[in-house]
């Protein structure tokens, strides 16, 4: 030990080669270590709701409105502050207005004056808690040194006033106002928030998953946990055929066929003129789709096909994986063969259930999960189409990069789903591949066999590892999905509402248990009374709380999804966890971008308080500043290495 010790020492050496290298580093790190704790913002559930999440994002879910606040509260109007906010959350779209309300060169250029003045002391502000080495790397790269010097006070100048008040009238008069104020818009944005966690469920329902991708690959800092509609799609761009399938079938559902045609280049047409060849005749009601309102009828007609031809499809598909993977235990997803092709019913569980529609030509009732030669070509365009699909794939890698099952952060537990449990609370046991894990090493496993499905080069793991997708998307013992049975066939075909209940992981009804909730994060390591469980995925409906156990445990799904905003009454919670403590937003419906820009209508949020800190947090009681402890630690180490004469100095040689 004592040899590695050295070893590393002298290592360490070589970045900091003297003792005033090395002491000047541990001063800085201690300084950071006592600056304020950056601001976390937590998101879930977003489901492809585009706009709406983009304005949470911007706005820090209140936390830039609140420095506005802080800065100006006593000083502007609210209309002036309210207009301020919008300008920080839209400058572009902003400015675009004022330009054509003042036409006059010399109103507009009073107008920039102001909105400059006002944009640099909310920066100023919003900067102060950060090192200026960590403000300096956030800072666009045409205008660092400007911004640096207007948000950075100055003693050396006499007259400062003067002095910013020059570099303003310069921006101004040659015509680099607009892009200055987007640049201090964006870094505004930028610095409220330090970190942004998103628990989950970017897809599905909403049309607009491809574009919150786009902008979580230009996010400062971020990391994801796979919702097990991430996954699904996940598998999707794997070439896994059941998720290809229950992909597009979503989208079908929720008339979100364009997102894939348009959004993704994914050709539908084989699919297209196969549903029409196949079911041309008259569709039955139970294929109904969801957001059909304002869309042509032959577009309608044409969705409706595609949602019957693509599900039998996946009917077949899933039947066929269920009986080549025994292991996965769901005969429950094996419905063709429990069929009566000429009565048109199925038998499940005892019972014998009427079918909402027997139309199933392509159904061979001695083989029924064999698919016929045209399914089969239509699923192997399919299947090209996502796997090289370049934007999709782009956004694989971003969920795949900076994403995982589950994550501590900063003493808090944060995963999309749920922890399988049995019925007393104990982690319950689950069969992956014939070997049995439960809590954290089921995690863990999972996560493994996720990434041989994308960087396997063993063909045998990575079709394993193709075909866990599917299972994390739908198995009862899936943490991301936490139900008995995904029952896609039942509320479909048949009528009986008693066989369409989902039934949830006892996790979800044991919540409140104290000895619960301190056993699931002490199998994460975490024991602190500070500590947390935060997840989404089970949207908190009308007069539920989305604390549970005291704020020990907090489900922040509160519908940010429109089909789910009717359960909840409101369009979504986020969290925030900065220096003073921890805050739930709840979020009213967002009605527009357009809206929001033209009229300053910010999205309206309830706050309550989860946690206060009885002192303000710093840098040192996060993990980032246990980590600068240590690299301290070892510093001065290297201090009395050098010092003892164990490790020489690299001190320049005098010739």
């Amino acid at each position: 030990m004592e040899t590695m010790k050295q070893r590393y020492l002298e290592r360490l050496s070589e970045l900091y080669p003297t003792i005033a290298k090395a002491s000047t580093e541990i001063i800085n790190l201690s300084s950071i270590l006592n600056l304020p704790k950056g601001t976390e913002h937590f998101i879930t559930d977003i489901h492809g709701e585009y706009e709406a999440f983009s304005h949470v994002l911007k706005n820090g879910s209140g936390a830039v409105r609140k420095k506005i606040d802080e800065v100006y509260g006593r000083t502007l109007p609210e209309n002036d502050m309210r207009e301020l906010a919008t300008l920080v959350y839209y400058p572009r779209e902003k400015i675009e207005i004022v330009k054509r309300e003042k036409p006059d060169a010399e109103e507009m250029n009073d107008w920039y004056k102001v909105s400059l003045y006002r944009l640099i002391a909310v920066c100023r502000y919003t900067a102060s808690k950060y090192t200026r080495s960590k403000v300096r790397k956030a800072l666009p790269e045409d205008f660092a040194y400007v911004i640096e010097e207007l948000i950075t006070e100055r003693s050396d100048i006499r007259d400062k006033e003067a002095y910013y008040e020059e570099i303003i009238k310069t921006i101004i008069r040659i015509g680099r106002a607009d892009v200055f104020i987007v640049a201090l818009s964006e870094l505004i944005q930028r610095l409220v928030v330090d970190h942004l966690h998103i628990l989950g469920d970017i897809y599905d329902r909403g049309d607009g998953a491809g574009d919150i991708m786009d902008d979580l690959i230009n996010y400062h800092s971020l990391d994801i946990q796979w919702g097990n509609h991430d996954v699904v799609w996940m598998g999707a761009s794997s070439g896994q055929l059941c998720c290809i399938a229950n992909v597009i079938r979503i989208c079908a559902r929720y008339g979100n066929l364009d997102m894939l045609e348009d959004g993704y280049g994914i050709n539908l047409l084989p699919l297209a003129r196969f549903a029409v060849n196949t079911y041309g005749g008259d569709i039955k009601p139970c294929w109904e789709i969801k957001n059909c309102d304002g869309r042509p009828g032959e577009e309608m007609d044409m969705n409706v096909r595609i949602y019957k031809a693509i599900s039998i499809i996946q009917f077949k598909l899933e039947g066929e994986l269920v009986h080549r993977r025994k292991n996965f235990n769901m005969p429950e997803k094996a419905f063709l063969e429990h069929i009566d092709y000429n009565k048109g019913t199925i038998d499940l569980n005892g019972k014998t259930y009427n079918l909402l529609d027997s139309d199933f030509p392509t159904v061979d009732p001695d083989n029924p999960y064999s698919l016929t030669e045209e399914e089969n070509y239509v699923m192997d365009r399919l299947q090209s189409a996502f796997t090289g699909c370049s934007r999709l794939q782009k956004h694989m890698q971003l969920l795949l990069h900076n994403g995982s099952l589950y994550k501590v952060f900063n003493g808090n537990l944060l995963y999309h789903g749920c922890m399988p449990l049995d019925a007393e609370g104990n982690f319950k046991e689950v069969d992956i591949y014939g070997e049995k894990y439960k809590g954290k090493a089921l995690y863990d496993r999972l996560d493994v066999y996720i990434r041989r499905a994308f960087f396997s080069m063993n063909p045998i793991h990575r079709e394993r590892g193709r075909d866990i997708l599917w299972w994390i998307w739908c198995n009862r013992d899936s943490p991301l999905f936490g139900k008995d049975h995904m029952r896609t066939f039942e509320r479909c075909l048949i009528a009986d509402p008693e066989v369409h209940t989902e039934v949830k992981n006892p996790y979800y009804s044991l919540l409140d248990n104290e000895t619960v909730v301190n056993r699931i994060l002490a199998e994460f390591g975490l024991t602190g009374r500070h500590s947390h469980i935060i997840n989404g995925h089970v949207p908190v409906k009308k007069g539920e709380s989305p604390m549970r156990c005291g704020g020990k445990a907090l489900i922040i799904d509160g519908g940010f999804s429109r089909a789910y905003q009717g359960e909840t009454g409101i369009a979504g919670y986020t969290l925030i966890f900065n220096s003073w403590g921890m805050k739930l937003v709840a979020h009213k419906p967002f009605t527009s971008t357009e809206d929001a820009i033209r009229t300053g209508t910010d999205i309206h949020s309830e706050q309550m308080i989860v946690e206060q800190y009885p002192r303000r947090l710093s840098v040192g009681d996060t993990d980032i500043g246990a980590r600068l402890k240590e690299r301290i630690a070892e510093l001065e180490e290297l201090l009395e290495a050098y010092r003892s004469g164990a490790i020489v100095e690299k001190t320049k040689r005098f010739s």
